[in-house]
């Protein structure tokens, strides 16, 4: 159905409303903060899903309950926010008191919320700098100066635990959208993207592809006058053990929504699609939020905040298929057709979704992209490796003490991300090897951990940045059992449309597990082997190509633990038959 054509006059009155728009936004941003101020305490409550498994909404209630018990509700204010970083110590709370030093606790429940309130809260607002932690509570603190936050250089995660991201208010009254108004009044498409070049962010999801290379050829893709084109958002993160971009649409899903905003107007695309696995039900609720709320104050819709920028955006849910977190595949899912990948040119900016020009970017990468409007691309680019810039936000699990969402810059070494911020094994075990990159990455043993985390470093040794998984295994993990799990769920998931990867990763893990029961032959792995470079080169998409890297390095790092599962060598014998 064609749009209708609004006419000059009804153009500036739309223009004049968004404006009104505007400026409501900026007013309600203005005594959002000066409200805030108005409190001595305030006490940020991590509502992510890792804090909400652990007990995280009772603990929310029970400190807005025992504020109103205790009649404090002109003095304390709680807010619920996003990740906090350290999940593995979740419940996490945050407890601000102007003059005095903040007080991180972790892994408390209903009832030392209350106590912290009556002990700590009350206790400190009557007896200022004179108050002491009880031993009871001082059990449950964390120091803010440990590794673990000392040692982050956080630009995604900057303000994730700061604010209710729910409330657009609050996002507002910390600076946001402001890259994009930045954008609207004072940048063309052009500058947009100049700048983006400028800061060498690359693409976050994997494949490492430079943004502003990609914008730059969505902008110059020329769609005629009324024609569609379409930025898309990748949240289809699927990856075992990663969940960065899931805490980020959770805990800063309008940092997301202003980052996509900045990229349709630098592409001057018409239509935004979020693309969102229904798995992740917390983020999926936000993002919905973010975008009623985006839509109540003119952020989205016609002639936004007074300009002639016109944009909308949908969101729908994918089904968890790993293979959708290609592009090709997330856009025939998009269509609602069978999510599988098709081959490329042409490429989405020729050819995408719906046959249009299409620009897709992940989470991450899009959550980037307004502090690097706000602060300038140099600035970005000042962090990292000559050709990895900027920070990468990593999910820190498996055999590890301090277990979370880290962000560091580019180029940081393995060692500093597991030992230090990390805080080493959990299990009082040697470390054996870290697992990069999810199930299309490699094994990276103990003796590499000085290795740098960039795109290339990483590939050169077998394995891949991925969207930002990191697996820590010590010593009683089995290399081979590890191996055989990715393969496993690779093989699950493969759309199966070409033959290298439906039919080689169903060979090669059939192998796998022989050699797993002790039954397989020094043939068994050299087939392997053979199979895995087959599939690297002729596979159609990633997951075909890069689902070998775990077994490959593993092969190259670990091979004695294969043949330690190895049949003897079988003995030959020549015999003589005589004759009776």
């Amino acid at each position: 159905m064609a749009e209708i054509e609004l006419t000059p006059e009804q153009i500036a009155k739309l223009k004049a409303a968004t404006k009104a728009q505007r400026e409501n936004l900026e007013k309600l941003a203005r005594e959002t903060k000066e409200n805030a101020e108005k409190y001595a305490c305030t006490v940020f409550c991590c509502n992510s899903t890792s804090c909400r498994s652990a007990g995280g909404e009772s603990v929310l209630d029970a400190f807005q309950s025992a504020v109103a018990t205790n009649e404090l509700q002109d003095k304390v204010r709680v807010v619920k926010t996003g990740c906090m970083g350290l999940c593995s110590a979740g419940p996490l709370v945050r407890v601000e008191i102007k003059g005095q030093k903040p007080v991180m606790y972790k892994k408390i429940d209903a009832m030392t919320a209350r106590l912290i309130v009556v002990e700590h809260i009350e206790k400190a607002l009557n007896e200022g700098e004179a108050f002491k932690l009880s031993p009871t509570l001082a059990e449950h603190t964390l120091s803010l100066d440990m590794t673990f936050f000392r040692k982050q250089e956080k630009v995604v995660l900057r303000d994730m635990g700061s604010y209710d991201p729910e409330s657009i208010e609050q996002y507002v009254s910390h600076g946001g959208y402001g890259a994009f108004k930045k954008v609207l009044d004072t940048m063309t498409p052009e500058e947009v993207v100049a700048e983006i070049l400028k800061s060498g962010l690359r693409g976050r999801g994997g494949a490492g592809f430079p943004t502003g290379k990609k914008w730059e050829f969505s902008l110059k893709e020329d769609v005629g006058e009324g024609g569609e084109k379409f930025f898309i958002c990748n949240g289809d993160e699927g990856d075992p053990g990663a969940y960065m971009d899931s805490c980020t649409l959770e805990g800063d899903p309008h940092a997301v929504l202003e980052g996509m905003l900045i990229g349709a107007y630098a592409t001057r695309s018409t239509t935004g699609w979020f693309y969102i696995r229904a798995e992740y039900p917390l983020a999926v609720k936000r993002i919905e939020n973010a975008i009623r709320q985006a839509k109540k104050f003119g952020l989205l819709g016609k002639n936004i905040l007074g300009s002639d920028f016109n944009f909308n955006v949908e969101l729908r849910l994918g089904a968890g298929a790993f293979v959708c977190g290609e592009e090709t595949a997330l856009m025939a899912s998009l269509e609602g057709k069978r999510g599988s990948p098709r081959p490329r040119p042409p490429y989405p900016v020729k050819s995408g979704l719906f046959g249009k020009s299409s620009c897709i970017n992940n989470v991450e990468t899009l959550a980037n992209v307004p502090k690097i409007i706000e602060k300038g691309g140099d600035w970005f680019a000042s962090m990292g490796t000559e050709k990895s810039k900027g920070t990468k936000v990593f999910a820190l699990t498996g055999h590890i003490k301090n277990g979370g969402l880290v962000e560091v810059p580019m180029g940081t070494p393995i060692r500093e991300i597991v030992e230090d911020i990390g805080g080493g094994t959990d299990s009082g075990k040697a470390l054996k090897a870290v697992q990069t990159g999810g199930p299309s990455g490699g094994l990276i043993p103990k003796d590499m951990l000085d290795l740098k985390v960039c795109y290339d470093a990483l590939r050169e040794v077998g394995s891949i940045m991925g969207s930002g998984g990191m697996i820590v295994l010590d010593e009683s993990d089995s290399i081979v059992d590890v191996a055989t799990f990715y393969l496993g769920f690779t093989v699950d998931e493969s759309c199966g449309k070409c033959a290298p990867c439906r039919i080689g990763g169903y060979q090669m893990l059939r192998l796998l597990k022989k050699v797993a029961a002790r039954k397989g032959t020094k043939q068994d792995i050299e087939k392997i082997k053979q199979i895995a470079h087959t599939m690297q080169k002729a596979s159609l998409c990633g997951l075909g190509q890069t689902a070998p890297n775990p077994i490959l390095s593993s092969l190259k790092f670990f091979m004695n633990e294969y043949e330690e599962r190895l049949l003897p060598a079988t003995k030959t014998t020549s015999t003589t038959t005589k004759e009776q």
